[in-house]
């Protein structure tokens, strides 16, 4: 069988890339959102309720599903709850923070999952991992010190509580989903936190839908984008793996970053660009080594 040819090596890493891209250009145009007067809840449920409708049409559509069982759906639902924490936690700190400090705090769920992972026994460590992992958590910490005004501590306590609460997702999908179907579970996952935000939203009236079209046309952008971002994964792990996706998946944070600054006007300065560098290197390193 002839080696795949560097065009076509090119092409099967595209789907990775489009669904980093998506959710990144989701992450920094929430920002928006919360500029024209919408509230998180609010985005976070027209988000949940359009990812159910595309994602329902492309399980129509696309490869023939694995069926689950009782318990693997009854897990994936349960799943949703973490998921929705995942979802309002990011959001919210992307309100209160820069979209740069925001997306790379949550970006540690990598090292998170490997570190938990590693305790309770469902992955090795190596010791040049658990090195990644030290100078991550450094590089993290150095593009927090270097923000030039006061940052909010309960957003990054947000964005933390998210990469933990998707750490906790991962594992246990890991655990008692290795056999089900992917698409599946994020159905069944995505079912139940979207209705965790209506059911929030019925109780506490507090709708606060964007005030300007701006505001709207980015809602329509940031579900479309994320819901887009969901297929290219699931199209880029078929095509690649799961591992060489995860690693193409480190181009979230930087172009969210990137996008950013001339879209929100938000400043990286030369020592938060270092410590972000050196949080994705070791970041890269850590999914390579452990």
């Amino acid at each position: 069988m002839d080696a795949p040819q560097p065009q076509e090596r090119r092409l099967a890493l595209m789907p990775g890339i489009i669904a980093a891209t998506s959710f990144a250009v989701s992450d920094a145009l929430a920002k928006l959102v919360f500029a024209s007067g919408g509230d998180v809840l609010t985005l976070a449920l027209i988000r949940g309720i359009v990812g159910l409708g595309i994602l329902f049409v492309y399980l129509r559509v696309g490869p023939p599903l694995k069926p689950d069982t009782a318990r693997t759906r009854t897990i994936a639902l349960l799943l949703g709850l973490l998921f929705a924490a995942v979802v309002y936690g990011l959001f919210e700190a992307i309100a209160l923070i820069t979209v740069p400090i925001a997306v790379l705090t949550y970006f540690i769920y990598p090292l998170l999952t490997g570190i938990g992972g590693w305790m309770f026994g469902v992955e090795r460590l190596s010791w040049q991992g658990a090195l990644a992992a030290i100078v991550a958590f450094f590089g993290l910490a150095l593009m927090i010190g270097a923000y030039p005004h006061h940052l909010s501590t309960l957003g990054l306590a947000l964005a933390l509580g998210a990469a933990l609460s998707r750490a906790v997702f991962l594992l246990v999908a890991r655990a008692e989903l290795q056999q089900a179907d992917p698409r599946l579970t994020t159905w069944n996952s995505l079912i139940s936190s979207t209705a965790v935000f209506a059911i929030a939203a019925l109780l506490t009236m507090k709708w606060q839908a964007p005030q300007d079209a701006v505001g709207w046309i980015a809602v329509i952008i940031v579900s479309i984008a994320t819901a887009s971002g969901i297929l290219m994964l699931y199209v880029s792990t078929n095509r690649i793996g799961p591992f060489r996706t995860a690693v193409i998946m480190n181009l979230e944070p930087l172009l969210a970053s990137l996008i950013s600054v001339p879209l929100l006007g938000e400043i990286i300065t030369p020592l938060q660009a270092l410590g972000g560098a050196v949080m994705l290197g070791a970041l890269v390193t850590f999914q390579i080594l452990r």
